[in-house]
């Protein structure tokens, strides 16, 4: 008899889907759509493709241009209770750049070898992109409808500002996201491993504010040989190093608490989270897992570029240098202040891009719906909330107010590095990992947190044998 789900139905995922996410995660790294910033980006072969695949299970793609060659995919998969909110599912299509001298394999192959799929995006994030294709698929084979309508988006320009895509979407198409409340993407849902087997699964339920700053200091222009006490470049190197040097106050979100909470429990290890002193000592006490929260308990400001002069022999009269902040939900106002000071009377700032930052609740019913699907494939699995360090297209999305999390499943083997090859060399997905995916998707997406009651049809019998298999 087949697997029954919760929300009703039988199993979807089928032989087919499980062979059709390699193969489209292969195929999508195969299309360079690498994102070089300012606007030099090209994912229309990639849209293309996409559409083609959603068209050919009978669902209607429609590719939404911003630009030449900026290409958006979105369709809208009706489900069976009219009267529910529907799911945002999105993926962006672009990547980051890829020195190929500097990799193993060619980049850009989508080379299957030994159970791994390699190439840029195998992680970053053509693979989440492959699992939503071929989750809807099968579910095409199957006649199977989710309770809640479900918005499919694959983005342009995420890797940037996402001007050409999300940004894009939001402001020139917010029809198509009718009703959307919750939406799910990258950056979640991954084996963490920590000590003595324990597996962790983080889920980001809350971003950063993204701060991307531009710092101007001026001075007086003149020859290189004499005394001159208005240096911009000075100027600017002092502000520099004092913003590199500062050390943030910790600020301590509700997120944030609940995954220090949830991970000190894990440990068996108490913890005084209302002092600064208890969250570094609690985080000093937990090894690896550390690493999911240290990020994400201040606000951050790192230089990263600067820019001055075009002589050895000529002071200028200006110097810029720009900087990476991230600010934690609530700390807006303590990040302005700390760089008037840091900066100083004799150095401007401003942004040249600004997002902000993001919280979602634990306690909904759609991250109930992720814990339970992840349990299901995984019981072993330890469901933790976090907040993410960088920021995702959902900061676009939360503009029509859209509530986002990090739901991208993959089971990882003890010693894969999944955070490192986030923009790495030698990115990577193993099979068994992107089969997971498909399966625990495909149970979150049928109900996703759906009121009680609520129906999922299926019109067809599915493997279940395959999806047991990886239980």
């Amino acid at each position: 008899m087949a697997e029954q789900h919760p929300a009703g139905g039988s199993a979807a995922v089928d032989a087919p889907a499980l062979e059709e996410v390699v193969r489209f995660t292969s195929d999508l790294i195969r299309i360079d759509t690498t994102n070089r910033g300012g606007g030099d980006g090209n994912e229309r072969l990639a849209a293309e493709y996409v559409a083609e695949q959603l068209a050919d299970a009978g669902i209607e793609p429609r590719i939404l241009e911003s630009a030449p060659g900026r290409a958006n995919v979105v369709a809208r998969i009706p489900g069976t209770d009219p009267a529910a909110d529907a799911l945002l599912v999105h993926g962006h299509l672009d990547v980051v750049p890829a020195e190929a001298a500097d990799w193993s394999v060619p980049p850009f192959s989508g080379e299957v070898r030994d159970g791994v799929v390699w190439g840029r995006g195998a992680i970053d994030m053509k693979n989440t992109d492959a699992m939503v294709l071929a989750t809807v698929r099968a579910w095409a084979r199957t006649g199977h409808r989710p309770v809640r309508d479900i918005v499919l988006a694959f983005t342009a320009d995420e890797e940037d500002s996402a001007a050409y895509g999300a940004g894009y979407l939001v402001k020139e198409h917010p029809d198509v996201f009718e009703g959307c409340t919750e939406g799910v993407s990258e950056s979640g849902a991954y084996t963490f491993h920590a000590r003595d087997g324990l597996r962790i699964y983080p889920v980001a339920a809350g971003e950063r504010g993204t701060a991307w700053m531009r710092l101007t200091a001026r001075g007086r222009a003149g020859h290189g040989s004499k005394v001159n006490e208005d240096n911009a470049v000075s100027r600017l190197a002092g502000a520099v190093a004092r913003i590199g040097e500062y050390r943030w106050p910790i600020r301590i979100t509700d997120t944030v608490r609940a995954a220090l909470s949830e991970l000190a429990a894990l440990h068996g290890l108490s913890a005084d989270l209302d002092t600064p002193g208890g969250v570094d000592a609690l985080l000093d006490r937990l090894g690896p897992a550390a690493a999911l929260v240290r990020p994400t308990v201040r606000n951050s400001a790192n230089p990263t570029m600067l820019q001055a002069g075009y002589k050895v022999n000529v002071i200028p009269g200006s110097a810029t240098a720009y900087v990476d902040g991230r600010i934690v939900p609530g700390g807006e106002q303590e990040f302005t202040t700390t760089m008037d000071r840091l900066t100083g009377p004799d150095v401007t700032w401003e942004y040249y891009h600004h997002e902000v930052p993001l919280t979602a609740s634990v306690q909904a019913p759609v991250f109930a719906a992720m814990r339970e699907a992840l349990a299901h494939f995984d019981p072993q699995a330890h469901m933790v909330p976090y907040c993410m360090s960088g920021g995702t297209d959902a900061k676009q999305f939360a503009r029509l107010g859209i509530t986002g999390y990090g739901f991208s499943p993959l089971k990882l083997p003890p010693g894969f590095d999944y955070q490192a090859l986030f923009h790495g060399v030698d990115e990577h997905v193993p099979v068994d990992a992107l089969h997971f995916g498909v399966r625990v998707l495909d149970r979150f997406m049928r109900g996703a947190g759906a009121p009680a009651g609520t129906v999922a049809t299926n019109g067809g019998p599915a493997a279940d044998n395959q999806e047991e298999a990886s239980a």
